[in-house]
């Protein structure tokens, strides 16, 4: 069988013992730093227990999103400009401090400042991490690492505020401290194992005039990309329906609490135990195909939500739409890197993080104040708006083969077994592997 035969038919654990150690160091310091995320979810309580009405307790949270939706764009730019590492590393421990900042502000607006700075600078790291794993990893395979990297979120956020919860018993100190420490330690992890540079531009600063330039300008330019933008926009806006509107659809039908939770957690065990599975039958499926499909099952699910059938059909449509969301999401996450030029990468991967941020910012809102206004039929109003997810994707995705590439850097002739260049994709071409340390 050749290489490229293995590459192709590779597994969860093939995958996972071939990576590159930068590339399994980002997945585990990811979830470090996810266990420690305790601020944002117990942020309104920590307010009000400083005093603050609701209110002001709702804008810290709401100030904290709107700097996470910058500081996606924030950490692309960053990212082409000085590597995956920095980048990384700023953030994290930036962060860190950021964190104690908002435990010691005495006042108000200080708190409020600290939250906006703590929003930016906490989410620079994704678009880092994300072009990292598209840098060292072969086409083949980004798209079961990036499963990779979203079941480490999920376990991440699912345990976390438990960890939370037994923080604050003894203090609302320890929980910040605690989060301070989660991503000094994804810091360090950073520093000491990922490579210097990460990037094509930072390898070859003799060709820098040959990368392609104009910033986020250039990715308002490419038409294409711009729906597939449009497409993870409706995604997350529609997605965050089951955290926003379910909980009041399920009361509304006179269900108890406990159903809701119910439906969460099965949502959860789909993803955690079957995403990977799945993701190994379709990591190498035509990407199109794959995004569509997802968005449609997403749509579908969340329509069935409409029908009129109890508990049976509460539980038929969040198993539909949790197919929708373990088919499309790795792939769907995976594509912006796919798509971007040399150069760009780390831009193509911050507005989509953006898109996906914003959606999840503004789905809430929407979503329940549309719940309010025509009750039942919001779930009909996602699925149409999944629709026009479905039609944007099948445009704007564009087919590996077809996606225009830059021209390639010249070889490096130094093969020496640098970890910057364990993996190093070649086009559509078979993974270069410079040294196999596994």
């Amino acid at each position: 069988m050749s290489s490229g035969g293995a590459t192709r038919a590779a597994g969860v654990w093939q995958t996972w013992r071939e990576a590159p150690v930068p590339v399994r160091a980002v997945i585990v310091g990811l979830m470090v730093n996810r266990l420690g995320t305790f601020v944002q979810v117990f942020l309104v309580l920590y307010l009000t227990h400083r005093g603050f009405s609701t209110t002001e307790a709702g804008i810290g949270l709401g100030v904290y999103g709107a700097g996470s939706v910058l500081g996606l764009l924030v950490g692309g730019g960053l990212t082409d400009r000085i590597g995956s590492r920095r980048t990384i590393v700023l953030s994290m421990a930036g962060s860190a401090a950021l964190t104690l900042a908002v435990l010691y502000a005495p006042q108000y607006w200080a708190i409020l400042a600290a939250l906006a700075l703590l929003g930016a600078v906490a989410q620079v790291y994704r678009p880092a991490s994300a072009n990292l794993l598209a840098e060292m990893v072969p086409d083949e395979r980004q798209v079961m690492v990036f499963a990779m990297l979203r079941l480490a979120q999920n376990v991440g956020a699912t345990v976390a505020p438990l960890f939370g919860t037994l923080l604050l018993t003894a203090s609302y100190s320890l929980l910040f401290w605690g989060e301070a420490v989660a991503a000094l330690v994804y810091a360090v992890i950073a520093h000491l194992t990922l490579p210097a540079s990460a990037t094509a531009k930072d390898d070859a600063p003799e060709d820098a005039a040959e990368q392609p330039s104009g910033g986020y300008l250039a990715v308002l330019g490419d038409g294409r990309y711009l729906l597939f933008l449009l497409a993870f926009l409706l995604n997350s806006l529609i997605y965050v329906q089951y955290l926003a509107v379910l909980p009041l659809a399920v009361k509304a039908a006179g269900h108890p609490t406990v159903v809701y939770g119910s439906l969460v957690a099965l949502n959860g065990f789909i993803v955690i135990a079957c995403e990977l599975p799945l993701t190994k039958k379709t990591q190498n499926w035509p990407a199109r195909a794959v995004g569509v499909a997802g968005l449609a099952l997403l749509a579908g699910g969340l329509a069935l939500y409409w029908v009129p059938l109890g508990i049976a059909a509460l539980v038929l449509a969040t198993v539909v739409w949790s197919l929708g969301e373990i088919v499309g999401g790795p792939t769907m996450f995976a594509y912006p890197a796919k798509a971007a030029p040399d150069g760009l990468r780390g831009r193509y991967l911050g507005s989509a993080h953006a898109m996906f941020g914003l959606g999840a910012a503004l789905g809430p809102v929407a979503g329940v104040e549309l719940w309010h206004a025509v009750g039942r039929p919001v779930w009909l109003w996602c699925g149409a708006l999944g629709l026009v997810a479905v039609l944007a994707a099948r445009a704007g995705m564009v087919e590996k083969s077809t996606i225009p590439r830059p021209i390639e850097n010249k070889p490096s002739p130094d093969h020496s077994g640098n970890e910057s260049t364990c993996v190093i994709r070649t086009g559509s071409d078979a993974p270069v592997a410079a040294e196999d340390n596994v």
